[in-house]
């Protein structure tokens, strides 16, 4: 039977439809690495966090849904750092906590847990070039934690998605983010200027990156993958 992908996570990975196009997540993009057969399951919401996608049960269907062979690619952090208190956690406490419970739920069952550091805001400071420091605050590093102290992999989004945005620039990475003009979408009729979130483009460049970390990763997490080379794999490393 083949291994079923399933994805725990917000906004920035979720399954988008017509009635949020051209908004896209990650895990959409994601789809066009695996091989024919592996079935990608998104139980990914906007606006949550590790705490309140527990809280309001969504980590119990995916326990009650995965089994032996499959995958939990877990990403949070975006909703983490919000003050309300349905969603905030703190980075090295209830945050690191919250993540060994969607580990645990994944090993308690046979499957594999992979932590992916949230996706970096685009958001470049006055030269143009380099982003703003620390707009996950320390989310990234206290789940990289988490992934030594469990022994489980974790694909560092947050830093390679950072350097791709540095190198591409600000007018070639704008069109990875969701920034639409007034006019062309429905779902959109006075524009969008958007640096988290992510275009169709954008959530296949992104989900690259993290294909290519689970080809270094090497056996079951590499046999997902369709063969291909890292140019194919992130068409994003085409551009100098």
């Amino acid at each position: 039977m083949k291994p079923i992908i399933y994805w725990a996570g917000d906004s920035t990975v979720k399954q988008n439809d017509i009635t949020s196009f051209p908004q896209s997540g990650i895990g959409q993009g994601f789809s066009l690495y695996i091989k024919k057969g592996i079935f990608i399951d998104n139980r990914a919401e906007n606006g949550r966090s590790t705490k309140s996608f527990i809280e309001e049960g969504i980590l119990d269907t995916i326990s009650r849904d995965i089994k032996e062979g499959d995958f939990l690619f877990i990403q949070f952090g975006h909703n983490d750092e919000k003050p309300d208190a349905e969603r905030h956690t703190e980075a090295f406490g209830s945050y690191q906590e919250n993540l060994k419970t969607y580990i645990k739920t994944a090993t308690d069952k046979g499957a594999y847990p992979v932590l992916i550091t949230s996706l970096y805001r685009r958001l470049f400071q006055e030269d143009g070039k380099t982003l703003i420091e620390g707009t996950h605050e320390n989310y990234p590093e206290a789940m990289i934690a988490v992934g030594k102290e469990c022994q489980v992999p974790v694909i560092d989004l947050c830093t390679l998605s950072k350097a791709l945005i540095e190198k591409n620039g600000p007018e070639i990475s704008k069109r990875w983010f969701l920034h639409v003009p007034a006019g062309r979408y429905a779902n959109f009729p006075d524009g969008k200027s958007d640096n988290s979130h992510l275009t169709y483009e954008g959530c296949v460049v992104f989900s690259g990156l993290i294909a290519a970390e689970l080809r270094k990763l090497g056996g079951v997490y590499a046999e997902i993958l369709l063969p291909l080379n890292e140019e194919k794999e992130n068409p994003a490393l085409l551009i100098d």
